[in-house]
């Protein structure tokens, strides 16, 4: 099925520093909007960022329809691992790319009902604008300025990181 929409790339995805993150999540009215995805495996011991989702990268194929279907309403979706150079990346890119297929095949499908029942649907469900994020340094970055917050993560274990 072609779309029209340009391929993406780890170019068209955006790199957001720890120091651009931490306010955000701290702000009430901005924690509702993010979702923080860690694709970390066993490194994923020591802390983490607070309210993220852990997905190991082993098991993000099997888990990527229902992240396309419980992110769809936020409007930052931000991916990380140790470093982010390569798992967080990785994931982003292949997150962005199901999102596209799914919002390709959800117009598809929406093309093939009557004119009032698409415009019936439309009022119903206005779309969110999306943002596909990697954290610059991941985790490794992250804790180096926010391990010991209590307020931006949890179960850290700072001798883990001597």
């Amino acid at each position: 099925m072609a779309t029209n929409s340009a391929p993406i790339t780890l170019s068209s995805l955006t790199s957001l520093q720890p120091t651009t993150l931490a306010p955000l999540l701290l702000e009430p009215s901005e924690q509702s909007k993010i979702a923080i995805i860690d694709v970390r495996d066993s490194d994923h011991i020591g802390g983490n960022i607070k309210d993220s989702t852990w997905v190991p990268l082993h098991e993000l194929d099997a888990r990527m329809p229902e992240l396309v279907r419980t992110l769809k309403d936020k409007e930052k979706v931000v991916f990380h691992c140790m470093l982010s150079q390569q798992r967080g990346p990785k994931a982003a890119l292949s997150y962005a790319r199901a999102k596209q297929r799914a919002e390709a095949k959800e117009r598809a499908s929406e093309d093939k009902e009557s004119a009032h029942d698409h415009d019936q649907k439309q009022e119903q469900k206005k779309p969110v604008a999306q943002e596909i994020c990697i954290l610059e340094g991941g985790f490794g970055s992250w804790q180096a300025l926010y391990g010991e917050d209590p307020r931006l993560t949890v179960d850290y274990h700072p001798d883990l990181w001597l």
